[in-house]
């Protein structure tokens, strides 16, 4: 049986793709939501849609690369409603490029939003787990960690690295905590926005335009492994379009 109990759930990255797909989907079940992105304005409007349809939402201007912004965020839950059931690592970058073009600057972002953000997330969570005596960790990987293309060593690195941190937080969880890593693939997202090599870009694009999947696929995943009885815990999930290779 699905656990139907009203949640309270973090989202990062929670303005867009997957991060508002998974918000919008739990809004549906009752979920009580925090959300948070970078842009303030569009992160707000967000709440303001599902708001509209009746969501209880909290809009949180959020820097995952900092760790005071990622505390308050979090901590912002437990202050407004009273638990945190479960924290979605969902923000990502991936300006993917050749090694050989040496952007440096971008190999530091995609470690600080897609591997430091996360830690700062369990950081500010597992206190308040530990003391519910519950919690669920979601973290959004990739198939890029599993099947390495050229150009995104660096973005998979940052992700096999926060499926391993994932694996490790399970091992040492015990039976009061869940940890769900999901890997999807190509989804129909604005994950090409931070490539600066605009062939690439654009080569990214039309891949994700044939073979994408709707980020509504991806919510339903998260919500799946979220909506188990606490006992149960879906460890990995990995979610891709049939014609992705």
């Amino acid at each position: 049986m699905m656990d139907t109990t009203p949640k309270v759930v973090a989202i990062t990255g929670g303005s867009s793709g997957i991060g508002l797909a998974t918000a919008k989907l739990l809004a549906k079940s009752g979920a009580k939501l925090v959300i948070g992105a970078r842009r303030a304005d569009k992160i707000e409007a967000a709440a303001e849609d599902m708001r509209a349809e009746g969501a209880d939402v909290i809009a949180c201007t959020l820097d995952v690369a900092d760790r005071a912004s990622v505390s308050a965020f979090v901590t912002s839950a437990e202050d407004q409603f009273g638990q945190l059931d479960a924290l979605v690592n969902n923000a990502g970058i991936a300006p993917i490029s050749d090694l050989d073009h040496l952007n440096v600057a971008e190999w530091d972002a995609m470690i600080d939003v897609n591997l430091r953000g996360p830690l700062y997330g369990i950081a500010a969570a597992l206190p308040i787990f530990r003391q519910q005596k519950r919690g669920h960790f979601v973290n959004v990987v990739s198939t890029a960690g599993l099947v390495l293309a050229p150009k995104m060593a660096v973005y998979a690195a940052t992700k096999n690295a926060l499926r391993t941190i994932g694996e490790g937080l399970r091992l040492e969880s015990g039976p009061d905590l869940r940890v769900t890593n999901v890997s999807p693939g190509f989804v129909q997202t604005d994950f090409a926005s931070s490539i600066t090599d605009q062939a690439m870009r654009g080569a990214i694009e039309k891949r994700m335009g044939e073979i994408g999947l709707s980020p509504d696929a991806i919510a339903q995943a998260i919500a799946f492994a979220i909506n188990q009885p606490s006992d149960v815990e879906v460890g990995d999930i990995v979610i891709r379009s049939a014609a992705q290779s």
